[in-house]
């Protein structure tokens, strides 16, 4: 008995009459799409997949510290890609892992701060308020915070979490409802719990109570 074939990833060659439109890229089109994309996306050029994604972005940006390479940054780029995030900061070393990205990050906006004063000058060169995710004293529920429509979601690195400069800086600090023994959870999912509240909020308009 022989063992079946892994099942492939996208899509093969074209058939039929090719497309004529300038998205269509032609090595996709002859050779098919085994990129991570969504069915609307497949054989389309990749400046072209860029630029559509710019016409729906949201107004949430996703900031997070890298003082220590941390190895979740690539999983936050993802989630921001999959939400349609404005852009992911990242603030601190220059590097940081992509693999956990898996290729997003060619389709997210990625833009580096070499410390949190440049983030500051940024968010206010742009009107857009900053908040930090952790759990601190002074932390405000995020379940019960009713988050602006326009906003940068500030997320510290696995262990140490923000840095007091950025704790400091932050309109406000939010905190996620646990109920278990752990003291904190995983950066990653933490970012990816923040971003669907703000989903939820101003994309299905669903207020907090």
């Amino acid at each position: 008995m022989t063992e079946s074939a892994e099942p492939q990833v996208g899509v093969g060659p074209w058939t039929g009459p090719w497309p004529v439109e300038e998205h269509f890229d032609p090595e996709l089109l002859a050779e098919g799409d085994r990129r991570n994309v969504v069915d609307k996306y497949r054989y389309w050029k990749h400046d072209a997949i860029v630029a559509d994604l710019d016409t729906s972005r949201h107004d949430f940006h996703v900031g997070v510290e890298n003082w220590q390479h941390d190895l979740n940054i690539g999983s936050v780029v993802r989630t921001a890609n999959a939400f349609n995030a404005a852009a992911v900061h990242i603030v601190g070393k220059r590097r940081w892992n992509r693999r956990g990205a898996m290729v997003t990050d060619k389709y997210q906006h990625v833009i580096h701060h070499p410390s949190v004063d440049d983030l500051l000058s940024w968010c206010a060169e742009n009107d857009v308020p900053l908040l930090g995710i952790d759990n601190f004293p002074d932390s405000v529920p995020l379940e019960t915070y009713d988050l602006p429509k326009r906003c940068l979601l500030l997320f510290g690195q696995e262990g140490p979490g923000l840095s007091e400069e950025a704790h400091q800086a932050s309109r406000d600090v939010l905190s996620i409802a646990q109920f278990g023994s752990t003291r904190s959870m995983n950066a990653a999912a933490a970012a990816a719990i923040t971003m669907h509240s703000w989903i939820r909020r101003h994309v299905y308009d669903q207020p907090v109570n």
